[in-house]
């Protein structure tokens, strides 16, 4: 059954902690060589099948002893929050320029560069925590494609208008505070359980 509320905590949490992430810079770049529309189709089906994923990843966790599940996803969300707070800057990837303006050959270049570029991502290890901890993939599974997807069309659409009023550290800083909590409240449940 859908639960609106798993969702949300889902799509918060994926979005805040995506936002930083190079995706909304690839998303910007992208978005101001070729058409909006169809680098958010690629960059779209391909947060689907990294989500998909994350989604499979996490249910596997499901099987295992409640208590085990929720301290391993503790320290996992302990790990999410200190990348946050101590990685240095990514360096920017290189995008080639599709030969033509087709359809398909841009929304093919976003599709493989996300694809690429988010596989094993903090965001997809994150999906499968929450999957774990929810034990309901289709609330987590909502959740974090349309954070995924919000992150995506703010970056193709307004990345550089986000950041000139957002600072980027204090976004990092909130995406990790959340970790923090997150990880708390499953420790506990590890611990008290």
């Amino acid at each position: 059954m859908f639960s609106l509320t798993v969702a949300a905590v889902v799509f918060g949490v994926v979005f805040l902690a995506e936002l930083p992430d190079k995706t909304a810079l690839a998303g910007l770049m992208l978005g101001t060589r070729y058409r909006a529309s169809y680098v958010f189709v690629g960059v779209a089906a391909a947060f689907l099948v990294h989500v998909a994923l994350a989604i499979a990843a996490g249910s596997v966790l499901t099987l295992l002893p409640h208590r085990l599940v929720q301290g391993v996803v503790g320290v996992l969300f302990l790990a999410g929050a200190a990348v946050l707070l101590f990685r240095k800057g990514d360096d920017e990837e290189e995008v080639k320029k599709p030969a033509d303006q087709s359809f398909w050959k841009v929304s093919g270049a976003g599709f493989m560069m996300i694809l690429v570029a988010e596989f094993g991502d903090l965001t997809q290890i994150m999906t499968a925590n929450l999957a774990a901890r929810y034990d309901d993939p289709l609330s987590v599974g909502v959740g974090a494609v349309l954070a995924l997807w919000a992150v995506a069309g703010l970056g193709i659409l307004g990345g550089r208008t986000l950041m000139k009023y957002v600072p980027l550290g204090l976004i990092t800083k909130i995406a990790a505070g959340v970790m923090l909590l997150l990880a708390g409240f499953s420790l506990y449940e590890a611990i008290a359980g």
